[in-house]
């Protein structure tokens, strides 16, 4: 299995950011394509939800959703990785399989490219 290792990224004071306040016009966003993972906080905190793409646009798109806001209440965090054209889709069938998030089922049909995890 190929392997790869990302950054994963956090918000200011190195806090885990808000999926709901995090300013996705911020100039960082910019283009910025990869991989991220958006989880809630509960008392069993659970992955909720993974994906690749253009980064400000996905997250855009899920805060609408309403099988991604229905764990709202436990606090939504989100963390992303820069990851290339090549290697999204198999670092994303990586993530679900480590993860098993809430909501989403379908999820590249690929050989699976494994990454470090953010926590």
């Amino acid at each position: 299995m190929y392997s790869t290792t990302l950054k994963w990224e956090k918000c200011q004071g190195n806090t885990w950011c808000d999926f709901l306040r995090l300013n996705l016009n911020h100039p960082h966003f910019d283009g910025l394509e990869g991989v991220y993972i958006i989880w809630h906080g509960g008392s069993q905190p659970r992955v909720v939800y993974v994906g690749q793409g253009l980064i400000a646009d996905r997250l855009r798109e899920h805060r609408n959703d309403p099988a991604i806001l229905q764990y709202r209440e436990f606090g939504l965090f989100v963390t992303w990785a820069r990851a290339d054209a090549f290697s999204r889709p198999g670092v994303e069938s990586f993530l679900a399989a480590q993860f098993q998030p809430l909501v989403g089922e379908r999820h590249p049909n690929v050989p699976q490219i494994a990454a470090n995890l953010p926590w």
